[in-house]
């Protein structure tokens, strides 16, 4: 049911990706990309409208973008991940209980007292998926979604006990994070770097602190010189191509996010701390 839900969510997601890079109202139906024509409702289906349809519209008979099942469905499978996560951080390790009603009823029960952490750890992925997203298409990261994604990160660390010197060491932490990125985007005049990243790197600090935050910027730069490596192989772009940076520092910063625990065990492995 959960990844149901998430689909439907990651339809909406869709919606956002599209729209709020181009500047365009999220308000109003869903119209095909290449006629126009308003979508009805049953092209609205997720992922199984598009299968019946053949990834066609159903009016001009275009392909339709396969980024938009896939959204629908990455949206869907971290929905549940993100359940089964918070459950095992909240010490419920029966997570077979979804078969059984009984069991079933306590992990309503633990969701219900732990309402808010599960809520802010779903908006964080799905800021991050329209991120990833938007950028990815349109190398643009709205600020909208950056505003919605800080307001998810600081929801997130008031239900792990905020106080004013907590708050000042992840505030301390979202700068340090953010410089190298900075200092990228300056040197390279905008060029080399958007200040949509910057202000996404600032957010991924304040969210994971300082440890958290520069892995998470290391783990973006390795991705993204790895991808960027192997499509040069591939003869997929050049050299001096631009690529989007947003979609590996969302890689990073959910991969801080979810294996904290890991990451920051490598470190002190390195490091000797």
């Amino acid at each position: 049911m959960f990844f149901v839900i998430g689909t439907v969510i990651g339809s909406f997601l869709n919606v956002l990706a599209d729209r709020l890079p181009q500047e365009e109202t999220i308000m109003g139906r869903s119209h095909c990309d290449h006629c126009q024509k308003k979508l009805e409702g049953v092209d609205l289906i997720p992922v199984i409208s598009f299968i019946y349809l053949g990834g066609k519209c159903r009016r001009c008979k275009k392909k339709l973008s396969f980024f938009y099942p896939l959204v629908e469905v990455v949206t869907g499978l971290s929905f549940v991940w993100v359940l089964i996560y918070a459950l095992s951080q909240l010490g419920n390790p029966a997570l077979t209980g979804f078969a059984n009603p009984g069991n079933l009823l306590e992990v309503l029960s633990l969701v219900r007292a732990n309402l808010f952490y599960i809520l802010a750890l779903l908006g964080i992925v799905a800021c991050s998926i329209v991120i990833f997203f938007a950028d990815l298409k349109y190398q643009i990261i709205p600020d909208s979604i950056q505003v919605a994604l800080f307001g998810f990160a600081f929801l997130f660390l008031a239900t792990q006990g905020l106080t004013p010197q907590i708050f000042l060491n992840h505030v301390l932490a979202a700068i340090v994070t953010m410089l190298p990125i900075l200092i990228l985007f300056l040197a390279t005049k905008g060029n080399g770097m958007g200040f949509g990243d910057v202000k996404l790197a600032f957010t991924m600090g304040f969210l994971l602190g300082m440890i958290g935050g520069l892995a998470s910027v290391y783990i973006g730069f390795v991705s993204g010189a790895t991808i960027g490596i192997i499509l040069i192989a591939l003869k997929r772009m050049k050299l001096r191509s631009k690529i989007a940076f947003g979609p590996f520092l969302i890689i990073g910063l959910l991969s801080a996010l979810f294996f904290n625990n890991q990451i920051d065990q490598i470190v002190r492995t390195f490091y000797s701390y």
